[in-house]
């Protein structure tokens, strides 16, 4: 798999989880019968459940008998899903438990188990009203990783951030001639060795930084920032020595009074306005080229649900851009004749539910189509956009290029891999049902 893939498939595991985040903080329960239980990797499941065996006991000591029959119960549903599992996963494991109080007030049970996308480093087991995701939210907040590179006369760092967790990777130190000698030099000469020890300083950062940062021909890191004291950084920024692939990633080059750790700290304070920005940077690009295509009138682009949906069947949609807060579900009803339709209602129709009226000759008079799926448009984009052979873009509206998408193109749409004439599409099936009438 590509890296461009895996970091769609990534994409659409961060939307997922943020859509299993805002479930499970709207959910709330009766007394204390909600567990929320995170084991890191490497940790035993034998461990965990003799940790949650000690608190049944405890449990079973609980006055109330309401709250001590719930917490006993969620306790017991956790520990039969913990049986599913020999170990703890490579990335770790989460696992919410209990008795959810639903809008109606009726009561429901919820057990959920999954692997995250990425190491989850906390260790959490506690029994609520609630169901506890701030270690979830910090994983989402911290998923980019960002490549710095702090050189100066001295040595070299090289380092990655992600999110609140900062690795060293390698570092070197360097003996730099002076720039001045002793006597009996001459000042060419000696002005020459010099420049070549910088030379070859720079070539063996740059060799380095491509070992690092690049893995199976692709950068890894989402950005890179060069840091240090002297000149060194802006050199090694504009020399032919420096990959290119890298050079298109320098989001900064930033000014530290040290070098080294010290420098690394100084380098991720100095960057952190450009860092948080990214994901905008990179949302703007995107929707930039989307209006591109639609001011040059290329016929490569769609928007609206039902142009995409045509494109994407064609497999003509290379980006499928989608508002990752899109509230359109999918129907797929069956009339009184057993013909199968999908629909995709607006917020109005919703409401009005007149999109379930059955027009069907088989059909009697105010009768209503039989409901056999439903389901939101996003969770069916996530699911199939690789049969159609699209990669899938989740944007925010945050952005003024993201809120303009939402708001005039209804926060669907796509880029094509060639042109499409969807009014000659449109024209051609009014066509053929007009025939079929005929």
């Amino acid at each position: 798999m590509s890296h461009a893939d895996s970091q769609v498939d990534q994409n659409v595991e961060i939307w997922k989880m943020r859509k299993l985040i805002k479930g499970l903080e709207a959910a709330r329960g009766n007394g204390t019968s909600m567990i929320s239980l995170i084991i890191p990797p490497r940790s035993q499941i034998s461990q965990v459940s003799g940790m949650l065996v000690g608190e049944q006991g405890t449990a079973s000591n609980i006055k109330s008998r309401v709250n001590r029959l719930s917490v006993l119960s969620a306790i017991t549903s956790t520990l039969q899903r913990l049986k599913l599992y020999t170990r703890v996963p490579p990335n770790g494991l989460v696992v919410y438990c209990g008795t959810i109080v639903t809008d109606e007030g009726k009561e429901k049970k919820v057990n959920i188990d999954f692997e995250p996308h990425k190491p989850i480093n906390t260790s959490l087991y506690l029994c609520d009203n609630k169901f506890h995701t701030e270690a979830l939210s910090e994983l989402l907040e911290s998923d980019t990783k960002f490549g710095f590179i702090i050189m100066d006369g001295n040595g070299t760092l090289f380092g990655t951030l992600a999110g609140n967790t900062r690795d060293v990777v390698h570092k070197f130190q360097v003996d730099l001639p002076k720039k001045h000698g002793r006597g009996g030099q001459s000042a060419v000469r000696f002005s020459r060795l010099r420049e070549e020890a910088r030379r070859n300083y720079l070539r063996k950062v740059a060799e380095l930084a491509v070992t690092h940062f690049i893995t199976n021909d692709k950068v890894n890191v989402a950005g890179l920032i060069l840091a240090g004291s002297a000149d060194l950084k802006t050199e090694l920024s504009l020399s032919e020595l420096f990959d290119q692939r890298l050079q298109a990633k320098v989001i900064k080059i930033v000014d530290v009074s040290y070098g080294g750790e010290n420098g690394f700290n100084q380098a991720i304070d100095l960057s952190a306005e450009s860092l948080s920005n990214l994901k905008f940077v990179q949302e703007k690009k995107l929707i930039g080229s989307y209006f591109d295509e639609i001011s040059q009138d290329t016929g490569k682009y769609c928007f609206g649900i039902d142009d995409t949906l045509k494109a994407l069947e064609m497999g003509a949609v290379q980006n499928l851009i989608v508002w990752e807060n899109l509230e359109t579900q999918r129907y797929v009803l069956r009339d009184a004749s057993g013909a199968e339709h999908i629909v995709y209602p607006n917020a109005e129709e919703e409401k009005t539910k007149s999109f379930l009226v059955d027009n069907s000759d088989a059909a009697t008079a105010n009768s209503e189509m039989e409901v056999i799926e439903v389901k939101p448009l996003l969770e069916w984009f996530a699911e199939k956009y690789q049969e159609f052979g699209a990669t899938l873009e989740f944007i925010t509206n945050k952005s003024q290029e993201g809120a303009q998408f939402c708001k005039g193109f209804g926060g669907i749409g796509g880029l094509l891999r060639y042109r499409v004439n969807f009014e000659q599409l449109n024209y051609d099936s009014d066509e053929f049902y007009s025939d079929e009438d005929y």
